[in-house]
């Protein structure tokens, strides 16, 4: 393992002590211990992903201090033709499949459908589980440990691709075939979007981490 990725997986675990400790401890000192220990797990999280501690501030409350793993979902929306829905993503130009994190209260499929409005403009329906893929290894940059439930999905027949909710989050948005998909895929995709199309193809089996 590359030290970038250890450093980031030791202050993931760090994040997940303190983040478990001020939820559920009352005592004062206790308290005051484990903010310690997000504060050096965050400053550690910075170094491995060379952010600064500044960027890194307004994920505090609302993801570094959630207990992880956190949970996420992807859809890979392939349409009649054998095509699949892609976005440019903003943060790092490259192409992905539409997704995010999953909220209080939301199903994984709930969730997924969900950002797929906000980042597509279309409407879809999720018809099989593709897999689970643990962040770690299906080459995610993300520096938190990461769920990704994927799931394979068919556009709504008479649907038209509507203005996406959260415009800033996505650049450009196209379907490609397997054999033409773009070289600038993101990491994290390159191997779900192969599993995608072997369910697509017929194969039902969903994947998992062994």
């Amino acid at each position: 393992m590359l030290p970038a990725k250890q450093i980031a997986l030791w202050a993931d675990k760090l994040r997940d002590i303190s983040a478990l400790g001020l939820k559920f401890s009352g005592n004062i000192y206790n308290r005051e211990r484990f903010q310690k220990i997000q504060e050096i797990a965050i400053e550690m999280i910075a170094l491995s992903t060379n952010t600064s501690i500044g960027q890194l501030e307004p994920l505090r409350t609302t993801i570094l201090t959630r207990p992880s793993p956190l949970v996420g979902g992807d859809a890979a929306i392939i349409d009649s033709e054998g095509r699949i829905l892609l976005i440019q993503r903003a943060d790092n130009k490259m192409w992905a499949m539409p997704g995010g994190l999953s909220e209080v209260g939301e199903t994984p499929v709930e969730g997924v459908l969900r950002e797929v409005v906000e980042e597509t403009g279309y409407n879809c329906q999720a018809i099989s589980l593709i897999g689970i893929f643990d962040s770690r290894l299906c080459g995610t940059t993300y520096p938190l440990q990461l769920y990704h439930f994927t799931f394979l999905c068919v556009p709504l027949e008479d649907e038209k691709q509507r203005v996406p909710l959260h415009q800033q989050e996505t650049l450009d948005v196209n379907w490609f075939h397997e054999d033409s998909l773009p070289e600038n895929i993101d990491p994290g995709h390159i191997s779900r979007i192969s599993e995608a199309f072997r369910v697509w193809r017929g194969d039902e089996r969903a994947f998992f981490d062994k």
